[in-house]
């Protein structure tokens, strides 16, 4: 990793924030303070530590593995994600983003591992130089931030929490909950219980702090519901992100309600549906589960979906300082890169809205929703169907799908390489890779390939200069040169892109 990206160990600049309690670096470093054994966020409530008393880690597992334990006050699990994992493309960042979608719980180290191309061995050897920690402490971090929510939220046997959660045994759920919190996971369920009665005997909506809100989690006849909330940095363009969202909407798998964003998951053990609303400091997130072993598979997608771990104070910093752009970045302050739930999804729907409007394509897709994905249990009346499978799409895509012949069968061709795993489409990828794969299918272009891996990686310098709307855009803030002039705008060319859509 070059020193560019490694905040953490600037100890100076890391030492300024902590003292400032500055929330914008909240998840890009963490704080260990040697005299108490603790770790917190750098915005913790708490005193400030003196200087010759803390150490910097780039993650909580780096922490962990030091011998420190997790904040009761402050809880630093409870942040934004890193913006490295999106604005680095390392093997490093690759990693976090799949062991935050839960790779390592489903299938072990050899199965990151395979993902992403590399030996159990190199893998553990890069992380830990890199991250501080190798794969095992990493998911460990992980699987313990899911057991909290688990526990503190939903109204699941402990014995279920540990399974669910990720864990192998009852025991190792047990140590690693009172090692990392420093309470037994009955004593996070009782304080959890607490703060709820408090809150509601107060009538008033109080926050833990911690990024959840205060909500329980039940189990019902068609699975487990929980209600979170999503913690961001701000500034956050919540309406310019979901009205983007709400006019490519596919009708039975996306709905707006409510000033809210609804949708169906296909996560890796079950269907699921979450819905999203704005709040001050958070978003809502409201989930319905088949299996709550997919937690969190689901809120890392949700999170990836939103843009939520940006950083909109550095996006700011360089986009505002060009005087043709700067007008809307201050129309639109803290814009966001919409991502993606899922790969493949993401890439058909490209390749429906080939030469043809937004409303043609969300129709289209909305037709091959109906016919071919299945029906998911639950009383969403809006959302009704899962987008389909690869393989329902190569074996049946050529009977739904309307349109010109060689589209139709190159979306098929596309479908069939996925569903063979000839061509993978998941957040594990390198963008260079995925890209040059990408272009090697049939009926995918230079702004198929680059809008895919700007959405599905949360490619952060990706700007689609033969977009006609983009260029239309540049041309009305006076932007004659656009690829010359955009260099200005590194690393952060995809929210150009974003405005620019906007001013066309």
């Amino acid at each position: 990793m070059s020193t560019e990206w490694a905040l953490w160990r600037d100890a100076e600049r890391c030492y300024r924030a902590v003292a400032s309690r500055d929330a914008r670096f909240d998840g890009q470093f963490i704080t260990a303070v040697k005299t108490t054994g603790i770790y917190c966020r750098p915005s913790c409530p708490a005193v400030t530590p003196k200087a010759t008393n803390v150490r910097f880690y780039p993650t909580t597992a780096a922490a962990q593995a030091g011998g420190f334990r997790a904040c009761r006050r402050c809880l630093p699990d409870a942040v934004p994600g890193s913006p490295d994992w999106n604005l680095r493309a390392d093997l490093a960042a690759r990693a976090m983003r799949l062991i935050a979608d839960g790779t390592v719980e489903r299938e072990g180290v050899p199965g990151l591992a395979r993902r992403l191309g590399y030996s159990e061995r190199q893998l553990g050897r890069v992380l830990t130089a890199e991250l501080g920690a190798g794969p095992l402490a990493l998911a460990r971090a992980h699987r313990a931030h899911s057991a909290r929510l688990l526990i503190e939220l939903s109204e699941l046997p402990l014995t279920d929490v540990a399974f669910a959660a990720g864990f192998a045994s009852v025991r190792q759920f047990n140590d690693t909950i009172r090692e990392v919190f420093a309470r037994t996971p009955s004593q996070l369920r009782a304080a959890a219980t607490h703060r709820r009665d408090r809150a509601a005997s107060a009538d008033t909506a109080t926050s833990t702090g911690t990024g959840t809100a205060i909500a329980t989690g039940t189990g019902t006849g068609t699975g487990t519901r929980l209600s979170l909330r999503l913690p961001y940095r701000p500034p956050f363009d919540a309406a310019g992100l979901f009205r983007f969202l709400a006019d490519r909407a596919v009708p039975g798998v996306e709905a707006m309600q409510d000033g809210g964003y609804g949708r169906t998951l296909r996560l890796p053990h079950g269907p699921a549906t979450v819905r999203l609303t704005p709040r001050d400091g958070h978003v809502r997130c409201e989930l319905s589960l088949a299996d709550v072993r997919d937690l969190a598979s689901a809120v890392a997608r949700a999170r990836r979906l939103l843009d939520l771990d940006a950083d909109p104070a550095a996006v700011a910093d360089v986009l505002g300082a060009d005087p043709l752009l700067a007008p809307a970045v201050a129309a639109a302050p803290g814009i966001r890169v919409p991502g993606a739930v899922d790969g493949f999804e993401l890439l058909l729907r490209a390749m429906l809205g080939q030469q043809v409007s937004v409303a043609a394509a969300r129709t289209a897709a909305g037709r091959l929703a109906a016919a071919l994905g299945e029906t998911p249990d639950g009383d969403e009346e809006s959302l009704t169907h899962l987008f389909p499978t690869a393989e329902a799409v190569a074996e049946r895509g050529r009977e739904v799908l309307r349109g010109p012949r060689q589209r139709v069968e190159a979306i098929c061709a596309m479908a069939e390489a996925v569903a063979s795993g000839a061509v993978e489409v998941h957040v594990g990828r390198d963008p260079r890779e995925l890209r040059a794969e990408l272009l090697g299918l049939r009926g995918v272009g230079p702004w198929t390939a680059d809008y895919v891996v700007m959405r599905v990686l949360g490619a952060p310098d990706v700007l689609l200069t033969g977009d006609l709307v983009v260029q239309k855009g540049a041309a009305t803030l006076g932007i004659l040169d656009l690829p010359t002039h955009a260099r200005s705008w590194r690393p952060w060319r995809s929210y150009a892109g974003m405005y620019l859509w906007r001013s066309a």
